[in-house]
């Protein structure tokens, strides 16, 4: 029997317990895609991510839900890069490049005088595809009513580097009544079966964050909802930019999208975007804070 050790890390928080928990494996390159699956079973977590050596880039890191392989993920990109900068296994690295399965994505470290570290990982460029299934059905899949729908904004399915479908919702008071229930999802989502949701609104809890969300998961990825997303914020920022500021930014636009309240892991997501011809660039900013170190024992062949 093999015993890995886990570091648990919380992303797009610097209190222990809140925003969005994600394992860290650092002995990546020993492991078989079987192992590293299993260990992400076990943990449990949203997601577990397992650094490991790249011939194209400074580093690779792979990203496991209870479930699958996922492409990429913001706060266990966060988790991993504070656990290799804390420990010391980037040396003086500030900038550096990450292999994931959504492409080669560069990384920013910078730290503040009162020895904070914020994390900038650019994300792939955005896409959008048409939701064409039946809005009555969606509503009622995260427990709302079609009329708690935004009706001026589109639903869309969004990606820069994981798709998920983007629901504008009018009110925050929605958020709370919210209740998924993950296993209709796939039937509704006829486009994207194995995509996650998303709804988000204008109205905040913080006077200083610009957007609310929830992200419920896909049934295959063997999680019902996760704390504080950074790809989906990441694409959330986009889609402000396309559609609410109809595409009228003049140089960048800075968000701060709040998440995770209704499930007390509230943490917090910075969101950079700007204009590339025909497109956006998108970079999120975050921390996290290391929580405890935990083993799990594999079964062995």
């Amino acid at each position: 029997m093999k015993t890995i050790k886990v570091h648990h890390y919380d992303a797009f928080s610097k209190e222990p317990n809140k925003g969005n928990p994600a394992g860290v494996v650092l002995n990546g390159d020993e492991l078989s895609d079987k192992e590293m699956q299993e260990i992400a079973f076990k943990v449990g977590f949203n997601e577990t991510a397992f650094p490991v050596q790249s011939e194209i880039a400074d580093l690779r890191i792979r990203f496991f839900t209870p479930g699958h392989e996922m492409n990429l993920c913001g706060h266990a990109t966060m988790a991993t890069v504070y656990a290799l900068k804390t420990k010391g296994l980037l040396g003086n690295k500030t900038d550096f490049t990450i292999e994931t399965r959504a492409g080669i994505l560069p990384i920013k470290i910078k730290s503040t005088i009162e020895s904070e570290i914020f994390i900038t990982m650019k994300q792939a460029s955005p896409q959008f595809e048409k939701f064409n299934g039946s809005k009555e059905d969606l509503a009622n899949s995260i427990g709302l009513k079609e009329s708690d729908i935004h009706d001026d904004l589109p639903i869309l399915y969004g990606s820069t580097g994981t798709w998920t479908l983007l629901i504008p919702v009018k009110e925050l008071d929605a958020f709370k009544k919210m209740k998924p229930n993950n296993k209709e999802f796939p039937a509704i989502l006829k486009e994207m079966p194995k995509s996650s949701i998303h709804p988000f609104c204008m109205e905040t809890y913080d006077t200083s964050a610009d957007m609310h969300a929830r992200h419920f998961s896909s049934p295959s990825s063997g999680t019902i909802e996760d704390a504080v997303t950074g790809t989906a914020s990441g694409v959330m920022g986009a889609f402000f930019a396309k559609y609410i500021k109809n595409n009228n930014i003049e140089e960048y636009l800075n968000l701060i999208v709040e998440q995770g309240h209704e499930i007390q892991k509230d943490g917090r997501v910075m969101v950079q975007i700007w204009k590339s011809n025909e497109s956006y660039d998108v970079e999120i900013t975050g921390n996290a804070v290391h929580v405890k170190d935990f083993d799990v024992c594999l079964e062995g062949e």
